[in-house]
């Protein structure tokens, strides 16, 4: 199957064919580590974590993906001068919440996630030979990329050079010869600053300048993809094509990859507005995996509103698909099922897999894979609704290979990840500990409703059952007993 992406170069979307068969090269602009990271930083990550995942386990690439860690910056510096610390303390205490914070959504680690500190060689390597080409020039000990000595620049955001102003990273300076020129080294200028020997005497590099250096050094000349969002387009990667391409007299990528935005509530997320959403606030609230399928019911390029009432909605719908899966293995576990799946249900199951590829092929729209697993199990268990209580071995095994395809196609997704019963286990007990309850309480409950249905006190019976309901429990009676689980 082939894949298409939308490429921000040209503006199009594009038969993805990479520069070494088989193989993927890709990078993705990471954190700067001075805070806790937040919704949209979320957003980039889910997005270009199930990327991953999809060249890897679906079209098989082998897949070498770097996402950095930028832990030299004016933010860190000035936090760690506002703190009385070295700045490393910062940088290396906002990369162990990112990690953590990682981990708690389940993203998987790319194959190199270096800091930029470990590529100041590299750096001033560029540096130099840029100065040489005659791209770059040195003033009273900083370093700056001539924009104008660049005839392509601003071929990614297809801003003119004429009608370019600053960025937000770039600071006004009479010494430039022309105001789009930007820092490729910065001099010391206070003693609190952190800085490295050169040539052009002590100073840090440019933020720029770090992923160019990462990424040359890991991934080569040229690469298949960068991604990000889509604010770095400009002046963030557009830099980076140009002291890059100035540097190799090559192209530097050849897919440039950009996710939407994330509003709050309608707003453009701000420190000014007050409504910076951290990862670690939402997933207090909600599920990870909610805010997983929050994000990827949307095309990763269109912008998406958070508000709790949607995360809400999503957190439900999470419990619903455990709650089929955990159906589904209930009716399937202890069961010998070796015979082979007819062709009109391995039909079904095929169909299924090939129309998430298909979605996830055309410029990986999440947003129908999504709505392609839900459609699925909503089929399934049309078919185990229908069957009753009269299910043979085809409908075990179909259910069987059902479970098995929908689980590897939401680990695509990053979802699913648990087991249905562990999931159902903790929600459970998070939902008592918020209620200051103990499995314990909810057992006297249901001990109490069984001897009012036994002393044939149903309206008690029913008032303990609503009762429960009320805090968010609901009961199943079965021939083994009544079981309890989080009500959806």
């Amino acid at each position: 199957m082939e894949l298409y992406v939308y490429n921000t170069l040209s503006n199009s979307k594009e038969k993805f064919v990479p520069t070494e068969e088989g193989k993927v090269k890709m990078y993705v602009c990471g954190i700067t580590a001075y805070d806790y990271s937040h919704i949209g930083h979320a957003r980039v990550q889910i997005v270009f974590d199930t990327i991953y995942r999809f060249l890897k386990n679906r079209l098989n690439f082998k897949v070498d993906y770097v996402r950095n860690y930028t832990d030299i910056d004016d933010k860190i510096i000035n936090k760690a001068k506002d703190e009385g610390v070295n700045f490393r303390d910062i940088s290396e205490r906002y990369i162990k919440a990112f990690d953590e914070d990682m981990e708690s959504l389940g993203i998987e680690k790319p194959n190199f996630t270096p800091r930029a500190t470990e590529y100041i060689e590299k750096m001033l390597e560029i540096i130099k030979a840029l100065i040489e080409k005659g791209y770059a020039y040195e003033v009273e000990g900083d370093v700056y990329f001539s924009v104008e000595s660049f005839p392509d620049y601003g071929k990614l955001s297809k801003k003119p050079i004429d009608e370019l102003k600053s960025g937000a990273r770039v600071d006004v300076d009479e010494r430039k010869k022309s105001p789009l020129d930007f820092a490729l080294w910065k001099r010391k200028r206070f003693d609190y600053e952190p800085s490295w020997e050169s040539p052009f005497g002590e100073g840090r590099p440019g933020w720029h300048l770090e992923c160019s250096a990462m990424s040359l050094n890991l991934l080569g000349e040229t690469f298949d993809i960068h991604g990000g969002g889509m604010d770095l387009i400009f002046p963030h990667h557009e830099n980076e094509i140009a002291q890059s391409e100035a540097y190799t007299g090559k192209p530097f990528v050849k897919y440039w990859l950009h996710n939407g935005f994330v509003n709050i509530n309608k707003e453009k997320m701000s420190k000014s507005l007050g409504n910076i959403l951290t990862i670690r606030d939402i997933l207090k609230k909600f599920h990870p995996e909610a805010l997983k399928i929050f994000v990827l019911s949307s095309h990763y390029r269109s912008p998406i509103d958070y508000d709790d009432e949607k995360l809400t909605e999503f957190d439900k719908s999470i419990k619903r698909l455990y709650l089929t899966l955990k159906n589904w293995q209930e009716l399937i576990e202890n069961k010998k099922l070796d015979a082979t799946l007819n062709d009109e249900r391995k039909k079904l199951i095929i169909d299924f897999e090939t129309s998430f590829d298909s979605a996830m092929c055309d410029d990986f729209n999440t947003a129908i894979a999504v709505s392609k697993i839900f459609d699925f199990t909503k089929e399934v268990n049309k078919i185990i609704q229908t069957k009753g209580k009269n299910l043979d071995e085809q409908d075990l095994i179909f259910i069987k290979e059902s479970y098995l395809t929908t689980k590897k196609l939401a680990n695509i997704l990053g979802i699913l990840q648990e087991d249905p019963s562990s999931f159902f286990e903790k929600a459970l007990d998070k939902h008592l500990f918020a209620l200051d309850l103990t499995r314990k309480d909810i057992d006297n409950l249901i001990e109490e409703r069984s001897l009012a249905r036994k002393n044939k006190d149903f309206p008690k019976a029913d008032e303990i059952r609503s009762k429960l309901y009320s805090m968010g429990i609901e009961l199943e009676d079965t021939k083994e007993g009544t079981r309890y689980r989080i009500r959806i």
